[in-house]
């Protein structure tokens, strides 16, 4: 496939899950690509004659604006931005600690306009081209726990709503996806959970998770001309799930008013 030939995207949390899928994804279809990560060993391990990669802290602008200089000087402008990293926090309000909810907000949401406006600008220098930032189910369906998560999540669809309005006329198309349920190295922690899986696969129509080359396919779309006309959306890729409930996450964890869970996206 040659549908991105030419053309040179940058992707934030590309060492592994999904957005090692996109990175995958992106080189499949002709692009040369930057990753940034805070993963020194995926990064190492992706690294090639057309992926530049580079220890990239999201919530630094300073990382972010580096990034966005390596895609000129390693392959000369930068037609693509993805801002794929975030992480969740899953704890109830009342025991919300406040650096906890930082954490969340900084990655999942500050981090995501870091990459808009760096990337934004050099994509706007070189005439136009795409955004995608990486949002949630939990961008549109409220989930217990997940407080810091579903806010960062709807902050990141309505930046994108913003963004877009500001960048069309530049040529610069700004979309973000939200994926349900995805099987990842990251996720697998879900597993262990009794019975949240099953949660997810009873509210889900399709009656399954996805696999990340299934959300790499989408954003391949996305930032390709296939998708000219497409331009602050928010594309969901859960499998219907928005349709019915989200699980209770508390009630897959033993001992729910304990310890905070970590997860990434």
């Amino acid at each position: 496939m040659s549908r991105l030939g030419g053309k040179v995207a940058l992707v934030t949390g590309g060492a592994a899950g999904i957005g090692r899928a996109i990175v995958e994804r992106f080189v499949a279809e002709g692009a040369s690509v930057v990753v940034g990560d805070i993963d020194e060993d995926g990064l190492a391990s992706l690294a090639s004659e057309r992926v530049a990669v580079s220890r990239c802290d999201v919530t630094s602008e300073a990382d972010q604006a580096a990034l966005v200089r390596l895609a000129g000087d390693r392959f000369g402008g930068l037609d693509i931005g993805v801002a794929n990293a975030g992480v969740g926090w899953a704890t109830k309000v009342l025991d919300h600690e406040l650096s906890d909810w930082q954490r969340v907000i900084d990655i999942s949401l500050t981090g995501v306009f870091l990459t808009y406006k760096h990337a934004g600008r050099a994509i706007t220098v070189r005439g136009g081209g795409s955004l995608v930032a990486m949002a949630s189910l939990n961008a549109v369906q409220a989930g217990r726990g997940m407080a810091a998560y579903c806010a960062a999540k709807g902050g990141v669809k309505m930046l994108t709503e913003v963004t877009a309005l500001e960048l069309g006329e530049a040529g610069v198309r700004v979309n973000a996806i939200a994926p349900g349920l995805v099987r990842t190295t990251l996720t697998d922690p879900m597993w262990l959970m009794p019975g949240l899986v099953d949660q997810h696969l009873d509210n889900a129509p399709l009656g399954r998770w996805s696999e990340p080359s299934e959300i790499a396919g989408v954003v391949a779309f996305l930032v390709s001309d296939d998708a000219s006309f497409i331009t602050g959306t928010l594309q969901l890729i859960d499998g219907g799930c928005h349709l019915n409930r989200y699980p209770n996450l508390f009630a897959s964890i033993p001992g729910a008013a304990g310890e905070p869970k970590e997860h990434t996206t």
